[in-house]
């Protein structure tokens, strides 16, 4: 619907106070990536990017500029249809970046990359932010997102659920604890106050909730009691992402009941 697309069934979606469409040189205002495979299998990916900057007034020497900026600039004479799936997601990238614009939007950008590829392109994502521009990257990875994203935008059966940071999003859904790894753990246990929440792994290490690290350091200290290990442990952003959208999972196993 941002790039219209799709017809939104109510409201407007504008870039820059603008509709996309309305854009007089769209690829300038945003660049996106959401089909990898959206390119003629028999054209190079030079001559695609060249399409594209003929049709938006971009200069051809941005070209060569967007094929070194995502490492194809050795195989730009190759045609796309021998590309792997991991090349035609930089091409698309390419694509997107060939305009400079101050908005991007990437669907699922990590699909097909290779370890390398994936830490290259947070990097970029983390870049383009860095300069000012808006990144607004859809993906189901959440380790991924965890790592790369500052503000999240969960959606559930098209509902927006959530509109936050990610620390605020993990925060408001997780309850902070503290890992305790103590050779002395039942004397520990009664030294911690009654609202604490305090329940064994094995039988030297305690998980608390309810305190801080240094308070726990400081009871420990004050009891004699030696302490190999205190950690404070907070839930992933796949953990949180779980927890929010259980009731908005749109297809759900069940599980087997041993009938």
């Amino acid at each position: 619907m941002i790039l219209g697309l799709d017809a939104a069934s109510s409201g407007t979606a504008t870039v820059g106070g603008k509709p996309y469409l309305a854009q007089p040189a769209p690829l300038k205002a945003v660049g996106a990536l959401l089909d990898p495979g959206a390119v003629l299998p028999g054209r190079t990916a030079y001559h695609h990017l060249l399409a594209l900057a003929a049709g938006n007034g971009i200069p051809r020497n941005r070209v060569d500029e967007a094929l070194a900026e995502v490492g194809l600039e050795k195989v730009a004479r190759r045609r796309a249809g021998t590309y792997s799936l991991g090349m035609r997601q930089r091409l698309g990238i390419a694509a997107a970046l060939l305009g400079e614009p101050p908005v991007l939007v990437f669907d699922e950008p990590l699909n097909g990359l290779d370890p390398e590829g994936i830490v290259w392109i947070r990097s970029l994502m983390r870049e383009m932010a860095a300069d000012g521009r808006t990144v607004l990257m859809s993906s189901h990875l959440m380790s991924e997102m965890e790592l790369t994203a500052d503000h999240l935008i969960v959606i559930g059966r098209g509902k927006l659920i959530a509109d936050t940071t990610m620390k605020d999003f993990i925060e408001a859904h997780s309850e902070r604890e503290v890992l305790v790894r103590t050779p002395q753990a039942e004397t520990l246990r009664p030294l911690l106050p009654g609202g604490a929440g305090v329940r064994a792994e094995d039988n030297h290490t305690l998980v608390v909730t309810g305190l801080e690290a240094a308070e726990i350091g400081a009871l420990a200290a004050a009891g004699g009691v030696e302490l190999h290990e205190l950690s404070p442990r907070q839930v992933s952003l796949e953990e949180a992402f779980m927890d929010l959208t259980r009731d908005a999972v749109e297809y759900q196993a069940e599980r087997e009941t041993g009938r």
